[in-house]
């Protein structure tokens, strides 16, 4: 059976409804507190990686749950008043789960163009994922 809308089309539809940021725009508001970057990647991809320093990780498969203060699974830092910057990899995750987010009416809300590789290529600020002990 064909695909009726393929990911390259959800993801063009998303970032014609969402805020897309900059690298650099981003790296200019990471002191403000009212500020929260959220990491959706795969725990796999901070470990081989890197993180970004102060992010909150949430993993793309949770978001729905951990942003929703109605689930059991809710996560408080969602709760607070706060732009939340989104970001996965390339980008593309961060697209569909910004405006999945946006549709549940958590605001205001962003993503990070080109994701994780172009804030490393950017030289922005990259740890690596503390190790579990």
């Amino acid at each position: 059976m064909p695909i009726k809308k393929g990911y390259k089309a959800l993801v063009d539809e998303a970032n014609a409804q969402i805020k897309t940021y900059s690298v650099a725009e981003v790296q200019a508001r990471l002191a403000d507190p009212g500020v929260q970057l959220v990491d959706i990647r795969d725990v796999r991809e901070l470990e081989r990686e890197g993180i970004v320093p102060g992010a909150f990780h949430a993993p793309r498969g949770m978001i729905e749950f951990w942003v929703d203060p109605d689930s059991p699974y809710f996560k408080p830092v969602f709760g607070e008043k706060k732009e939340f910057i989104f970001f996965c990899a390339a980008g593309w995750r961060s697209a569909l789960t910004t405006r999945t987010v946006q549709d549940m009416g958590l605001a205001p809300v962003a993503h990070i163009d080109g994701g994780f590789a172009a804030w490393k290529a950017a030289g922005a600020p990259v740890a690596e994922k503390a190790k579990k002990a």
